[in-house]
């Protein structure tokens, strides 16, 4: 792949009018947080489609689990050749194309749908059992509600698997879960959350070896409560909180997989598959946030004018233009590869996706701060929306991973081979 194919500008096209039409005019409502993205989200997979697609992904994948329980099958099904993309399997370029679009105006709303469908629905899909997939897959493809993923805590950070705190006891057939994780984007308003947890046997083990389960955890539920959404640098359209649990009473049919010995391994691996495609989303922000500079920033030099000329005319402002444009070659082209291994059943690897994650990050904050330099003092002023993409971007370089800790992933994926 190489470029986009006329079915991707088609859908380019509608979604900018969409973006037009329905996202800028609240643009400020949802950054204030005086308005919340869902509705707009909502909208928008009305609009085109989305939810239907969605719907009948999930009913075409429970039909055959139907099928084959049904059939008596006990042996694990043959793989079909991946796709990816989890419920949206084989659509990855229409939402590359709708995450970038979205990304250049409102880049939180496409981390709150992100996290609900790319995280939520997506773990759910790959470890629940079939009773799992009926009971709660549906209401999230269509986002008829909302899911979060609930892994960071306040002292794990990066070491998130070593450092977690929060756990669950056996009590008889059902589990306890104690424990707060925080920073979780939906993390206020979620109607459906995935948890994970360290499993405490009181056998005095080593605490950072402990086996990780996976649990979901509806609102409301008695002793889980959820925290106010927190006041952030950027992401303001992407609600993130805490989440508090007191002594939450779980049953087996909570536990993703029903089995503390899931066939996938446990929590640490469910979580590992989700971070190589949120980074791999990463990438589709950034490239929206640079084509969106991009655009602003020529605009802006054909238009501002000192000294009686263009500003484009000076070279220090070239040189800036023309940075932008090496950079959204080069993460286009990330993009570009990894949709088109992705169709080939060839994923990238965590080690690939860190790598492009790295990249991808440092280039959009770099290209949104030259956008904020060359606009000048108008750059940064909101009116003239650089100075949100900027600090938009720059969460770019923490989220899903903070750019250190993608270091040591590309290097040991490097000296494994």
């Amino acid at each position: 792949m190489f470029e986009w194919s006329e079915t991707d500008e088609m859908i380019r096209a509608a979604v900018r009018a969409f973006i037009d039409k329905e996202v800028r005019p609240h643009v400020d409502a949802m950054e204030s947080g005086e308005m919340t993205p869902y509705p707009i989200i909502r909208k928008l997979f009305a609009e085109f489609g989305i939810d239907a697609l969605g719907a009948e992904s999930v009913e075409k994948m429970l039909a055959k689990e139907r099928a084959r329980a049904e059939a008596g099958a006990d042996s694990e099904p043959k793989r079909e050749k991946s796709s990816g993309g989890g419920p949206f399997g084989g659509q990855q370029s229409m939402m590359a194309v709708l995450i970038g679009e979205l990304s250049g105006v409102c880049m939180g709303l496409v981390s709150a749908m992100g996290v609900s469908l790319g995280l939520g629905a997506t773990t759910i899909m790959s470890r629940g059992t079939l009773a799992q997939k009926e009971r709660w897959l549906a209401d999230i493809v269509t986002m008829k509600k909302v899911a979060a993923w609930a892994i960071t805590e306040p002292d794990s950070g990066s070491d998130a698997f070593g450092g977690m705190k929060t756990y669950v006891r056996r009590d008889g057939e059902d589990y306890i879960l104690n424990g707060r994780k925080t920073f979780i984007t939906n993390g206020p308003y979620a109607d459906t959350v995935i948890v994970y947890a360290k499993l405490d046997e009181g056998d005095g083990a080593d605490r950072r070896e402990r086996k990780v389960l996976t649990f979901v955890l509806d609102k409301g539920m008695e002793g889980f409560s959820q925290g106010k959404p927190f006041r952030k640098m950027g992401l303001h359209a992407s609600p993130t909180g805490e989440l508090f649990f007191d002594n939450v009473r779980l049953g087996r049919d909570r536990l993703l997989g029903e089995t503390e010995e899931h066939k996938g391994g446990d929590g640490r691996e469910s979580a590992r598959s989700s971070f190589t495609a949120e980074r791999i989303g990463v990438a589709f922000m950034a490239l929206g946030i640079i084509n969106e500079c991009h655009r602003l920033c020529i605009d802006y030099a054909k238009n501002r004018t000192l000294w009686g000329q263009e500003i484009g005319r000076f070279q220090l402002i070239q040189l800036k233009l023309a940075k932008m444009e090496v950079a959204r070659i080069n993460v286009q082209n990330m993009v570009f590869n990894a949709l088109e291994s992705t169709q080939a059943g060839k994923p990238p690897t965590l080690a690939e996706a860190s790598a492009m994650k790295l990249y991808s990050s440092e280039a959009a904050t770099e290209v949104a701060m030259d956008a904020i330099q060359l606009f000048g003092g108008n750059g940064y002023m909101t009116e003239y929306r650089v100075e949100q993409l900027a600090r938009d971007a720059k969460s770019l370089m923490i989220y899903a991973g903070s750019n250190e800790i993608q270091v040591t992933h590309v290097a040991k994926g490097l000296l494994a081979q």
